[in-house]
């Protein structure tokens, strides 16, 4: 499936603003983009019906790539524009004269880079002359683009847990478990087979969270295994489960003692969720390990192959089957209308018996068209549904994709090219949205900003359309972030509808399209895979799992794939980072996160102006931040963990586009940038971990007017006081979180002023003794939780009688555990 509406709407979007007339006009080159830019209007009247043809008609989906490969080329030579104008924008706040005396005499001099780009304008415009001459043989029908509007997450979603029509299974399965093991081990094992869809990992939940299961097993444990059935992995995932912890660098032969200790005379439940696995000797090998078990000990395993449950299963496979029609269409009702409104449109419901027929009992492919005719009640869309040409098509991987196939092309424009990024991740990948968001902020297929929302505001509205579109399941709110997995499906989906530019790399991939312009390499070589030789147009390379790279292999990378938008090398293991970095002047994302070998990052990153993600969380032996990092001046995202014990001067308080800002585990640092509270673009910071880190209570800050919305204070041993010069979020603030800070006594007697504060949580500030005067203000305050702070919960509760406020309050008295950003 080629799309290209949305990467055409994106550059036209480009041409037609201000910042890139300006440009084009100062370097005499205002006549060739509006020839591109004409050029490209008169096709956009038709690429919504060749996209909606092309899945019929081979010639046109051809030609759709090849304008797209146009249309990408014209995206690149649009981005030189703005690295110039951000290069040169950097030489004149910061350049040396020797820097502006190298910048007339350098390749990106004004006559020089007016020439090299004339040339390359003139011959992208030329070959989308040649490419559009062809559209007139196809007989195209102009269509005017829809105008969508982003939906917000509804209740359609929120009852995603309440499970329609395996009663009858939860109840066999349980009584499955509850029977005394009929084989001469102590563990029983029993197979959930069916395929793709069905709901095997929902029943499982189901029966997992069962309270009779909870009292009959001593230790439950859940394990998604997906394609990768790997021994050393299993253990420590079956161990972390378990709560148990896992330490770092063990052995093989350490953690299968680990796990014998940990299971010897317990009766169990594990479940082994979406096994693929039909290779005897991996089973048996786990098999053994979890023979130490007690008697009476069960394993559930979920899968879509005959072959694994008749490998694993010790008792006959229960095979699942579809729901009935009955309960296919309770399923739809209550994905597709708000509660009791079916009973007003029983059109529609008719109409929908007829749709849930052709889902086969299927309830993923209920679920997602019921949200995809979430509260539609013109009868011409549930026929349009119901007698759509997807259901016609040959299907080879799965006879229900066509309903989710369906839902994919009734995405809005905007959001198909989102929809290929998740295809470069493995399955079962757990997403964090914030990260998901920066990926798209990287390849620009976020609209542009406005007044009143930032590109992270409409990231994070397109991940919420997809959750209320049913793509996404197991959504937690962890307050800064969301995290969520896909189901395989969906997955699969993706990867059907993005193959002709997203391509997984491993040791036994030979060939590979020259249109591939992101990759997943999971390849332990230290030469570049010769597939890749053919490549020169790569935009994001990430590998899953990093390891133990080496700097020339990364270095070989970054010097072969300079149109990269996306490197992500977390968990990597290398010490020096390769200075010719710089080169990739088209980089907006760089994730070094978690590589414990890494010591310094080179000056020559700071040339990286187009830079907007840079993670470097958990890189415990570095030593510091570049001295000239203030020259990221696109900079919206910093994590970092350091050994130094202060930043930069000049540094982070310069970047005035910073939108997020985490410093953890700094256990040097002794104080913050002077100025970090003059980031008047700063909307999250958190702050942990930083044991020496002080803010001292007689600070005289200046108060500047900010932009903060979550705030975070994570052990912070020496802190006294919150900083003065956050009384300048007393407009925007609306989550606070203070966490194991106990040197804090008291908190600020402004704290009122914050009108916009809807969360607070106070956790393990044990010397906190009282609420500020005047608290009962804080009039949008939705949820207060207070755990671990007994002088204040002693303050409040000899007030809360007469206090209708203070009743309020939450007291927390579950064990926390610190969230992980």
């Amino acid at each position: 499936m080629v799309v290209v509406y949305g990467t055409m709407t994106k550059v036209l979007e480009k041409l037609g603003s201000i910042a890139y007339e300006e440009m084009s006009l100062a370097w005499g080159m205002s006549q060739d983009l509006k020839k591109l830019q004409g050029t490209m209007s008169t096709i956009k009247a038709v690429l919504l019906d060749a996209e909606e043809k092309q899945a019929h008609n081979r010639e046109i989906s051809a030609w759709l790539a090849n304008l797209k490969e146009v249309f990408l080329d014209a995206e690149e030579v649009l981005d030189e524009f703005e690295c110039e104008a951000l290069r040169r924008k950097v030489v004149k706040l910061y350049g040396s004269k020797s820097e502006m005396i190298r910048h007339l005499f350098s390749y990106s001099n004004p006559l020089v880079f007016r020439i090299s780009l004339s040339h390359k304008l003139k011959e992208t415009r030329e070959r989308l002359d040649e490419v559009a001459a062809d559209r007139t043989k196809f007989h195209l029908n102009e269509q005017r683009e829809e105008k969508h509007t982003i939906r917000r997450a509804t209740h359609s979603y929120v009852c995603a847990s309440e499970v329609v029509g395996r009663d009858v299974d939860k109840e066999n399965i349980i009584h499955l478990l509850m029977e005394p093991c009929g084989n001469l081990n102590n563990v029983s094992v029993i197979p959930i087979c069916g395929i793709g869809g069905l709901g095997k990992t929902t029943l499982a939940k189901l029966v997992y969270n069962d309270e009779s299961v909870k009292k009959h097993f001593r230790l439950r444990i859940w394990v998604c295994i997906s394609e990768d059935f790997d021994i050393s992995r299993l253990i420590e995932e079956i161990l972390g489960s378990a709560a148990d912890g896992v330490h770092e660098n063990l052995t093989l032969d350490q953690l299968q003692n680990h796990l014998r200790d940990k299971l010897k005379d317990q009766r169990f439940l594990l479940i082994l969720d979406d096994v693929w696995n039909d290779i005897p000797d991996k089973w048996f090998a786990l098999r053994e390990l979890l023979q130490e078990g007690s008697k009476g000990s069960k394993i559930i395993v979920t899968t879509r192959k005959d072959s694994v449950a008749n490998l694993m299963g010790t008792v006959p496979t229960y095979h699942l089957q579809g729901l009935s029609p009955g309960d296919c269409l309770s399923l739809l009702v209550k994905w597709a209308f708000k509660e009791g409104s079916d009973k007003q449109h029983q059109n529609l419901v008719n109409i929908g018996k007829q749709i849930v027929k052709r889902c086969e009992g299927v309830p993923l492919a209920v679920t997602t068209l019921g949200s995809l005719l979430h509260s539609k009640l013109e009868e011409q869309d549930w026929k349009y549904i119901r007698d759509n040409e997807i259901w016609k098509l040959e299907q080879t991987a799965c006879h229900i994709l066509p309903a989710l196939r369906l839902s994919y092309n009734e995405l809005p424009y905007y959001l198909k090219p989102c929809f290929h990024c998740f295809s470069l991740f493995p399955k079962d990948y757990e997403f964090k949205s914030a990260e998901l968001i920066q990926f798209w902020m990287a390849h620009g297929v976020l609209k542009s900003p406005d007044e009143n929302r930032s590109t992270e505001d409409i990231g994070e509205l397109y991940f919420k359309e997809f959750w209320a579109r049913s793509f996404f399941q197991d959504v937690e709110n962890f307050n800064f972030y969301y995290t969520f997995r896909m189901h395989d499906l969906i997955h699969d989906l993706a990867q059907s509808m993005s193959q002709s530019e997203f391509s997984m790399v491993n040791s036994a991939t030979k060939n590979i399209s020259e249109r591939v312009r992101h990759l997943s390499v999971t390849y332990g070589s230290d030469e570049l895979p010769a597939c890749l030789d053919k490549l020169n147009k790569v935009q994001s390379i990430i590998f899953p799992g990093a390891g133990a790279l080496r700097t020339s292999l990364v270095e070989k990378y970054t010097r072969k794939f300079k149109s990269l938008r996306m490197l992500n090398l977390r968990f990597s293991s290398f010490e020096t980072f390769p200075r010719s970095i710089c080169r990739m002047k088209h980089l907006r994302f760089l994730d070094l996160s978690y590589n414990s070998e890494i010591k310094k990052l080179p000056n020559s990153i700071c040339r990286l102006q187009s830079l907007q993600t840079l993670k470097l969380l958990g890189c415990r032996n570095l030593e510091g931040l570049p001295r000239d990092v203030r020259k990221l001046i696109s900079l919206r995202f910093l994590s970092v963990t350091t050994t130094a014990t202060c930043f930069p001067k000049n540094g982070i308080e310069c970047l005035t586009s910073l939108q997020t800002l985490l410093i953890f585990d700094c256990e040097n640092l002794i104080s913050l940038p002077k100025d970090v509270g003059c980031l008047s673009a700063l909307e999250t910071l958190v702050i942990s971990g930083c044991t020496k880190l002080t803010m001292p209570k007689d600070e005289d800050d200046q108060v500047n007017k900010l932009s903060l919305r979550r705030l975070k204070l994570s052990h912070l041993p020496e802190m006294v006081a919150l900083p003065r010069w956050l009384q300048g979020c007393e407009d925007t603030l609306q989550f606070l979180c203070l966490v194991h800070c106990p040197e804090i006594t008291e908190l600020p007697r402004w704290l009122p002023n914050i009108a916009s504060l809807k969360k607070l949580e106070i956790l393990s500030c044990p010397k906190l003794q009282s609420l500020p005067e005047g608290v009962h203000r804080l009039t949008a305050l939705r949820e207060m939780k207070i755990y671990g702070c007994p002088e204040l919960r002693n303050f409040i509760e000899t007030r809360r009688r007469e206090d209708d406020w203070l009743r309020r309050i939450d007291f927390d008295d579950d064990p926390w555990i610190p969230i992980a950003l």
